[in-house]
């Protein structure tokens, strides 16, 4: 039977001499404790800390990394449970099977990478197989009969500082509040409005009044921005530190407060055009940057996916199911108008992603390499793979240095994969930087400690932790 054993190597540069030097820097940080301030993970999970119900539910269903790659392999989302809640004991179990029959599927992507390190959690040596499926569902499944395999067990385990999760303005946060001192680990929200910025959304006219709440009034513009504020202000009273901003693009033109006004009574009467909420949604991104200033949240902006790209998958399915596809995104022209406003604001943080992976270069290594208040932000979604985060380490770091990155960024609902994650990070800065000083740009003391601002000093920075 063919052995799953993460190489102690793994990542490190091929060179002899150069993984000598990796292996040393690695070394040092390897322990280290995460600090992650962009994921997807339920905060009501550590809250309940209830046993994980089975492992298909805990490495499969909420993973769309995993189902996209099966589901394009022919593999069909119901049969994996996406969707779903907790399958029956029979259906998680043929959902495991299809998983371990198709585990070819994963060669050569971060995803194996990661599902590697998190199965060796959970004590598995074999490569998954159609022939020993069952058997390491079992240990799998015995193992979250643990209490040292709960979350929050796991939680401590994987010594993780900083937990941010993404939360709706209109949550009460209560999870949050109930877990309070009850973990180490500091578990922080963040504002996500998009869906309240998009006002031609469908749907928008009936749940933009959760945003006021029972005394607020969101039927005219300055009840809506006033509602923004309050929500932005009870977040940050919560523990927040940062504001996350996903949509199509990246524009921020701000408008007349006029016309403004005009389009957001257009948006309640739900006679608003494309054109119009798309203008409205650049203006509010605009307005979103001023709010930071106003409140010191940090504001991360990752346009450029053209969300639920298979409209029947949605529907069956839901949103964040594996279907988000990149497209081109353009980042100068778009934030020029809000970095002549704030870009030099004291205090203001701009943490800037992309799926483009030619931008980075082309724009927000020179953005962040002028702008105190831009921050490149880890490769994201497609990027964030090894190849990838190498091309970005060259990119950004010889135009803007290391000072102007965000460190790491998870971003992920998979809550087994976070310490893997972090880890390839890890590796790989190790191996870049190696090479810094195999080719006598760094010394190894300056190597050394670039690595661990990156590990734990730069994240914390950059969103004021």
């Amino acid at each position: 039977m063919a052995a799953l054993t993460p190489h102690p190597d793994r990542l490190l540069p091929a060179d002899p001499g150069v993984r000598d030097l990796a292996r040393r820097l690695y070394a040092a940080v390897a322990e280290l404790p995460i600090v992650s301030p962009h994921g997807h993970v339920d905060p009501r999970l550590l809250l309940d800390d209830a046993p994980f119900a089975d492992p298909t539910s805990l490495f499969i269903q909420p993973d769309h990394y995993v189902t996209r790659l099966l589901h394009a392999g022919g593999v069909s989302l119901s049969a994996l449970g996406v969707g779903s809640g907790p399958l029956p004991e029979p259906a998680a179990r043929d959902a495991w099977r299809l998983l371990c029959s198709h585990w070819h599927l994963l060669r050569g992507t971060p995803v194996r990478y990661w599902f590697e390190s998190s199965l060796a959690l959970f004590g598995v040596t074999a490569r998954p197989s159609l022939d020993n499926s069952d058997k390491l569902y079992d240990e799998v499944a015995e193992k979250l009969l643990s209490p040292s395999f709960r979350p929050r067990a796991l939680l401590d385990r994987f010594n993780i500082a900083f937990l941010a999760t993404t939360d709706d303005p209109a949550d009460d946060l209560a999870a949050h509040r109930a877990l309070g001192d009850a973990v180490p680990t500091r578990i922080a929200p963040t504002f996500r409005p998009d869906r309240y910025l998009e006002v031609g959304r469908p749907g928008w006219t009936s749940y933009v009044k959760d945003l006021a709440g029972d005394g607020g009034d969101v039927g005219d513009y300055a009840g809506f921005i006033a509602a923004l504020e309050e929500r932005r202000r009870y977040f940050v009273a919560h523990g927040a530190v940062s504001a996350d901003h996903g949509h199509a693009d990246a524009g921020a033109e701000p408008l007349d407060r006029r016309e403004a006004e005009r389009i957001y009574r257009s948006a309640v009467a739900g006679t608003v055009t494309v054109r119009e909420a798309v203008a409205f949604r650049r203006h509010m991104t605009f307005e979103m940057a001023r709010m930071s200033c106003d409140d010191g949240l940090v504001m991360t902006l990752h346009p450029g996916i053209w969300r639920n790209h298979h409209p029947a998958t949605l529907a069956a399915y839901g949103p964040d199911t594996g279907h988000d596809i990149p497209v081109a995104v353009e980042f100068t022209a778009a934030l020029q108008p809000l970095l002549e406003k704030f870009g030099t604001h004291p205090g203001f943080h701009l943490v800037l992603f992309t799926v483009d992976a030619t931008v980075y270069s082309r724009e927000i290594a020179p953005l962040a390499g002028f702008y105190p208040s831009v921050y490149a932000g880890a490769p994201w979604w497609f990027l964030d793979n090894p190849a990838e985060i190498r091309r970005y380490q060259q990119a950004v770091t010889e135009i803007a240095g290391f000072s102007r990155l965000s460190g790491f960024i998870d971003d992920t609902r998979a809550f087994c994969s976070i310490p893997a994650r972090h880890d390839m990070s890890r590796r790989l800065d190790a191996g870049f930087l190696a090479s810094l000083v195999a080719e006598h740009r760094l010394d190894e003391d300056e190597a050394l400690d670039t690595l661990t601002t990156l590990v734990v000093d730069q994240p914390r920075a950059v969103f004021k932790i």
